[in-house]
């Protein structure tokens, strides 16, 4: 069936991070969006600000935060029924929720225990995965979704913050390829964007650092990534339905693909 003319619901994980705060300040601008936020340890204070800020954008946005460990699938589970119930079904999900398990810049795969690669693997992309299964069916039903997953530059070419990081976005970019083909006539896209050094993230750290700054000297551009610019390119793949089964780099010209 077509879908109802009724407001899209929109569910971003990993919601109070750099690039989950302006995709859902970005979304609440387009005005047609009510917003499902997720997040894992962030302070009461950092929803109240974020949701001040969505507010202040657009004061008809309906916004709640959704608490969930990614790493827990049946807290996963618990995610996607706590916000069908209060929303209703999901029109849009994105996977945005992201770690590095407590290890970056490693430079031997003997430093990386298996147990981190399984925990990173869950929480990047595993974790997503589900979420998109539990998602799917009413997107398939009303022949209207988009799914965008937040991958990195790493899954492309290894990236500098290490092994256990880089296979589980690469994962994710295969798991695009396939589903995008399946879902194609289905009226749902399936898509990636892929980052590479976005200042102000839990990942990169504060864009004024001297450390980070030198990272920036790693990229064509000659700067940081703002978290912005990440948001900019979400909200154009909710947009267009002609874009589809595309992992697409925005990464300060770092990767020619």
């Amino acid at each position: 069936m077509a879908m109802e003319s009724r407001r899209k619901v929109a569910l971003i994980t990993g919601a109070t991070g750099g690039i989950g705060k302006a995709t859902a300040i970005a979304l609440a601008k387009e005005g047609d969006y009510d917003l499902a936020l997720h997040y894992s340890s962030a302070s009461q204070e950092t929803r109240d600000a974020l949701a001040a800020a969505i507010q202040k954008t657009n004061s008809t946005t309906k916004v709640a935060f959704f608490q969930a460990d990614m790493a827990d699938y049946t807290a996963v589970r618990n995610l996607h029924s706590a916000v069908t119930s209060q929303f209703g079904p999901v029109d849009i999900l994105f996977n945005n929720a992201g770690t590095n398990s407590g290890y970056s810049a490693v430079t031997s795969l003997a430093d990386i225990p298996i147990e981190i690669f399984d925990q990173t693997h869950r929480i990047n992309t595993t974790s997503a995965i589900l979420l998109t299964q539990l998602c799917l069916p009413h997107m398939e039903s009303q022949q209207y979704g988009r799914i965008i997953f937040c991958s990195s530059v790493a899954g492309f070419t290894g990236g500098v913050v290490g092994p256990h990081y880089a296979a589980s976005k690469a994962a994710q970019h295969g798991f695009v390829h396939w589903l995008a083909k399946n879902v194609a006539r289905k009226g749902v896209t399936v898509n990636a964007v892929a980052p590479a050094l976005i200042g102000d993230t839990v990942m990169m750290g504060r864009a004024d650092d001297e450390a980070v700054q030198k990272r920036a000297e790693l990229l064509p551009v000659g700067r940081l990534g703002r978290p912005e610019e990440i948001a900019d390119t979400v909200v154009w793949m909710v947009k267009n339905a002609y874009v589809t089964n595309k992992v697409i780099g925005v990464d300060g010209g770092m990767y020619p693909y």
